[in-house]
């Protein structure tokens, strides 16, 4: 019964990722690479801070600008279409080393 529970609830984690792709998609928050860029350049005065590879070979990236604080995380899929994954405001960069007790690495 545990084991059904367990599958049941990872098929509904899927589900749902599933959906937020697709609600994303269906919001127009995905458009070819270059005008997303050109827009977050533009518009928002943000650049590329940060960028990682993502379990589905998305580039994850997270961009800001230092003069209004506005930042956007985008990924970008392997078939050139980038979506909005999260904005917002006030961004700050944190240079602070944390304690190992608090996940730092050792």
């Amino acid at each position: 019964m545990t084991k059904y529970l367990i599958g049941l609830s990872l098929g509904f984690v899927a589900l749902i990722g599933a959906t937020n792709i697709a609600a994303a998609q269906a919001r127009n928050m995905c458009a070819d690479r270059t005008a997303v860029m050109a827009k977050l350049t533009k518009q928002y005065g943000e650049t590329r801070r940060s960028m990682g590879l993502a379990s589905n070979n998305g580039i994850v990236e997270l961009h800001a600008s230092n003069d209004t604080g506005s930042w956007t995380i985008t990924v970008t899929h392997p078939n050139g279409m980038t979506c909005l994954v999260a904005a917002g405001t006030s961004f700050e960069t944190v240079e602070e080393e944390l304690p190992a007790s608090l996940g730092a690495p050792t």
